[in-house]
């Protein structure tokens, strides 16, 4: 009897911790990193009891140059 598996596209980000990730930003504070991981703007993955971000969210914040998505404004009229 043969079983079929339909194959799944897996990413295999590499894991970086919050210290390598602060250095691939430019040297930036380990603090400012978890700074953003509280304010959303990365991504974490928690390995165990660690705190780690994948290589895909660290390129997403490169890409947008560090910027946080623009808050939203609150419709004053209503």
């Amino acid at each position: 009897m043969f079983v079929r598996f339909r194959a799944r596209r897996i990413s295999l980000d590499r894991l970086l911790s919050v210290e390598e990730a602060a250095k691939r930003l430019g040297g930036i504070s380990k603090w400012t990193v978890h700074a953003w991981l509280s304010q959303g703007r990365l991504q974490r993955t928690k390995v165990g009891g660690r705190t780690m971000i994948r290589e895909s969210e660290l390129q997403k914040v490169i890409e947008d140059g560090g910027k946080s998505p623009s808050p939203r404004r609150r419709d004053e009229t209503a």
